[in-house]
């Protein structure tokens, strides 16, 4: 009789497992796109119907202070990623396939200039004979546009929930919780200083934890049978992070559009181009 209890309790755990494989999907609607849509978005903006703009990052900040959240104890990892210039680099890199901005060096811009100096030096020494072979360095360029701001939330815990079920000690449950991150763009005119426009844009991060576990007595109690399996998925914050910037960059060039900053290449705008950013869309 007991064997052919053990035998029925791997048979349901058996089919729990594949049962609970199947992740569920979340009621939560996210307030943007998924991160493959943005990409593809970013990549196929219409074109500026103008020389590409040149424009500098000096630094993209974690302004939150969110150390990496934990149940147990407190940890030392910061929540979001410290280098988020980078991705705003990509971002605009990327923008219209490369047809919208050409970014020039100013996060490093130490290291820059200490290599340009080295350069000057090792170029005045060389060849003195041969002053018409010496290199030269060239200018560097100079920015129009400075785009400045950061990461300014993380929050947790935004939705949380679940189900589960359990029948004499066997059974299994599932757990979702979606949290946000902020972030925040200005794009500022060198030439006078002014701010000509602020984009924030937010995007959830989603974990989900499924589990399925037996626990049963058997001879009057004294003996137990326990067995747990479970999984969880956590989507990456860093990409969150640069899905987010993403599509920050996207609505800036929209927007800017809407407010004469610049135009579209007629020749590459299509019939579906028209666009509601997420400020837009509170409005509506």
């Amino acid at each position: 009789m007991e064997n052919l209890l053990v035998l029925l309790i791997l048979g349901c755990f058996i089919g729990g497992c594949s049962a609970v494989a199947e992740k569920p999907e979340m009621q939560v609607e996210p307030p943007m796109k998924f991160v493959s849509t943005v990409e593809d978005e970013l990549v196929n903006l219409p074109r500026l119907d103008a020389p590409i703009m040149t424009i500098a990052v000096y630094d993209f900040k974690d302004q939150t202070g969110q150390r990496k959240p934990s149940e147990k104890f407190s940890q030392l990892s910061t929540a979001v990623t410290q280098g988020a210039e980078n991705f705003v680099i990509d971002a605009l890199q990327r923008a219209g396939d490369g047809d919208w901005f050409m970014v020039i060096e100013r996060h490093g811009l130490n290291n820059l200039v200490k290599e340009r100096q080295l350069a000057k030096s090792a170029y005045d020494i060389y060849d003195k004979d041969k002053k018409e072979n010496k290199p030269t360095l060239q200018p560097l360029k100079l920015a129009g546009l400075i785009l400045e701001g950061g990461i300014t939330g993380y929050d947790t815990n935004i939705v949380s929930g679940g189900s589960g079920l359990r029948y004499f000690g066997i059974g299994g449950d599932t757990e979702y919780r979606t949290d946000q991150v902020t972030v925040s763009m200005r794009l500022v005119s060198v030439n006078t200083g002014k701010v000509l426009m602020t984009i924030n844009t937010s995007k959830t991060i989603a974990s989900v934890k499924d589990d399925f576990n037996v626990f049963r007595f058997f001879d009057l109690g004294t003996k137990a049978f326990e067995l747990e399996s479970g999984s969880a998925t956590n989507e990456p914050t860093s990409m969150a992070t640069k899905a987010a910037i993403d599509q920050a960059v996207i609505e800036m060039i929209y927007k800017g559009e809407k407010k004469g900053l610049w135009k579209f290449s007629p020749k590459s705008l299509k019939e579906d181009d028209i666009y509601i950013t997420n400020e837009e869309k509170k409005d509506v």
